[in-house]
Formats: structure tokens, sequence, C-alpha cells
């Protein structure tokens, strides 16, 4: 077993568009390929079986590498939430935990994402690493969602 740490993400996103069509944005391949990890360029291969127990995976191809991105849906209440795994097994046996939820409001909706983060330990590390290898991986995290939450948001209020 890995001797591990967990830390939650919570990150929200308004948008000018209904909530079926950003909840359609998560489990339509032809748009993930466009905004989910990177873009049309570089995901070379986007499967996804959205029913519970179905899988999904992503393979981005960037700077000479393959990023295998895979999971399994554990809810799906369309249109307002998604649960699902998310692992990259070329970094980490660890799977962490993706909840989506949509809100519908008069002018648009609300996206809410959390993510259950696990941060592998290494057999050495004091508690100031285990700290810092926290942060670093919700920092990381956060950052890499972010730009892709903006590559979502062109795409479901119509800008890309």
């Amino acid at each position: 077993m890995i001797d591990k740490s967990v830390t939650i993400l919570t990150m929200k996103r308004y948008f000018d568009a209904k909530a079926e069509r950003v909840f359609e944005a998560w489990i339509n391949p032809e748009i993930i390929r466009k905004w989910l990890f990177t873009s049309a360029e570089t995901n070379k291969v986007v499967k996804n079986e959205p029913y519970v127990g179905g899988t999904w995976e992503i393979v981005d191809h960037r700077e000479g590498t393959d990023n295998r991105a895979i999971g399994e849906y554990m809810q799906i209440v369309q249109p307002n939430k998604l649960v699902f795994t998310f692992k990259m097994p070329q970094f980490s046996e660890l799977e962490d935990s993706i909840t989506v939820e949509f809100d519908q409001f008069e002018n648009g909706s609300e996206m809410k994402f959390t993510q259950k983060i696990n941060v592998p330990h290494e057999e050495d590390w004091t508690a100031e690493d285990i700290q810092k290898a926290i942060a670093e991986a919700k920092d990381e995290t956060e950052q890499g969602f972010s730009l892709m939450f903006d590559n979502l948001k062109a795409i479901v209020q119509g800008i890309y």
C-alpha cells in the first residue's frame, strides 16, 4: 500500500450558458477533445462511455510524450452531477475522485468542481516535505484545471 495524504480542491465557474450545455461538454467526446487536458490538436485519443460503470480515456500528446488519463463513472445525474475517478497511470497508481455539479440560474449556470487528490509520499519524507507536496499538488491541479475551464467557457459560450 502506498503511503499518501489527501487534499481537496474545490473550484467554481460561472457560464453564460445553460447547465445542460456545460454538462454535455463533459460527456460528449467531440467537445471533450477541444478542452479537457489540452486541445483537439494534441488530444489524440478521446474515449467516453458516460454511464455508471462506464470508462473514459484521454491521451494527450505533447512534446513527444503521451499523457494518459483514465477513469470510471461512479454517478451520473444528467444534467446536474458527474462523479468519476481520475488516474494518470504513468505518474501514479493512486486514483483521485472528481465530482462536478451543475446549477442552472436565470442568466446562466454555475459549475462546482471538487477533486479529492491523493498525494503519494516518498519513504524518507518529513512532515514538512509532506505539507509541501500537498500544497504543490493542489496548486498544480488548480492551475491546470483553471486553464482548461477557460477553454470550456469559450466553448459553451460559443466563443470557440
